[in-house]
């Protein structure tokens, strides 16, 4: 009985020290403080470096940095725009034989080389290709979409790519009213 008494006293005693540890130890973490022992002033932790430290990346990059961050704002809002377009006129996608999801992937690919592109000018670069790459092998649309990105305007990449002058307006002026029939249906 007294040995059956003694097992249980050290029973108990053994679980009420690990328990104080335990809990003694709690709070001894490095959170809510001064930062990892460095004081607790604000000016203590960083000496101010943390102010220089939100400059340093654009400023060593040479704005690389800033520039990266705007195409891909532009790139946002323009996949943002081209989303709203395809909500409000769903014909454009059926017109061109493919699906609103399969259109704006193309589009959002396309973005990734060069975001300054409009939704405007993937749509009709695609129509364009459809329209003339039956009898004109190198109008596609990436090779549309490469003059773009080079900074080319639709009339001059379809010149670049084997049209005359009057054939590229032509081409031009059907697959712009193509997409404003697509549009207003």
């Amino acid at each position: 009985m007294k040995r059956i008494l003694f097992l249980t006293l050290l029973i108990t005693v053994t679980f009420a020290l690990a328990v104080a540890t335990n809990v003694s130890a709690q709070g001894k973490g490095h959170g809510g403080g001064g930062g990892g022992g460095r004081g607790a002033s604000p000016g203590d932790a960083s000496m101010g470096r943390s102010d220089e430290g939100r400059n340093n990346a654009s400023m060593r990059s040479n704005g690389r940095s800033d520039a990266g961050l705007e195409r891909a704002q532009t790139a946002s809002q323009n996949m943002h725009d081209a989303d709203n377009d395809l909500r409000h006129h769903p014909n454009i996608a059926s017109d061109l034989h493919v699906n609103a999801n399969t259109l704006r992937a193309g589009y959002q690919a396309a973005l990734a080389t060069n975001p300054n592109l409009t939704f405007g000018n993937y749509v009709a670069a695609t129509r364009l290709a459809k329209n003339l790459g039956g009898r004109n092998p190198a109008i596609t649309r990436d090779a549309i979409l490469a003059g773009l990105a080079k900074g080319d305007s639709i009339g001059k990449t379809l010149r670049n790519l084997g049209l005359t002058s009057d054939e590229a307006k032509a081409a031009k002026k059907l697959a712009d009213m193509q997409i404003k029939q697509s549009k207003n249906r």
